[in-house]
């Protein structure tokens, strides 16, 4: 029997019962069509999951009820915040997606001066919003009990100047300098700056530098905006991390 997994945006407690909110009972009670009995699992994002049963199903509600507490030792001991600069539909919500699911610990979307996505104060809200909503559903199906915060988006200048990670690094293809030359940080903690899809100008390059960004490269080969977290994500981990 498949078990559904659903983040609560709410404290959970061991031997409770509380009312299933709308979004979630319309995921599992009118699209996956469960019934009173059926297990599901819940979790918060503060870490672990509840295992749980669904119960007094009706037309328009349905309560949970929460039973044990399991840990989990699923997150990295590398924690990577991305500085994503923005990019256009589905490319962005394929980025964050899939850095949630290769262990992001953050997600900072930036503005560059040839990122092509122009967004004022109440869209920037509405996307961010939606980033996170991404975020969480990258979470429910890979298992992990921490959602990775994605912020609202900043200029690319501010964040730089700001970043106060350990290690700091740059995906900059006239790199010749690769990943594997750097040691782990003792804190574990990295910041990695991605550039668009034209990529990062020269300025921008030189301004992370003088932040204390190091530029490195992947490999040979140029990578795609929404797939270069991926890749670097997956070296990080292999290099430091829990692959």
């Amino acid at each position: 029997m498949r078990i559904p997994r659903i983040f609560i945006d709410t404290e959970l407690s061991e031997n409770s019962i509380f009312a299933l909110p709308d979004s979630a009972f319309q995921h599992l009670c009118k699209v996956l069509r469960l019934k009173s009995g059926h297990p599901i699992r819940v979790f918060n994002g503060k870490g672990g999951q509840f295992n749980a049963t669904l119960c007094d199903v009706e037309k328009r509600s349905a309560n949970i009820h929460v039973a044990d507490f399991e840990a989990l030792d699923n997150e990295p001991p590398i924690q990577v915040t991305i500085g994503q600069t923005l990019s256009r539909g589905e490319r962005m919500d394929y980025a964050i997606q899939k850095s949630v699911e290769a262990g992001v610990f953050a997600i900072q979307p930036l503005f560059s001066e040839r990122c092509e996505v122009k967004l004022q104060d109440s869209r920037a809200e509405k996307r961010q919003q939606h980033w996170q909503q991404v975020a969480i559903s990258a979470a429910e199906q890979c298992g992990r009990g921490v959602v990775p915060v994605v912020y609202p988006p900043i200029e690319l200048s501010e964040w730089v100047e700001n970043c106060n990670e350990m290690l700091k690094l740059t995906l900059h293809h006239h790199s010749a300098k690769p990943i594997r030359q750097f040691e782990q940080p003792s804190n574990n903690r990295i910041a990695l700056l991605i550039g668009p899809e034209g990529g990062l100008t020269e300025k921008e390059v030189q301004l992370s530098e003088k932040s204390g960004f190091n530029a490195i490269t992947l490999g040979p080969r140029v990578l795609r905006t929404e797939t270069a977290p991926i890749v670097a994500l997956s070296v990080i981990n292999a290099l430091w991390g829990d692959i």
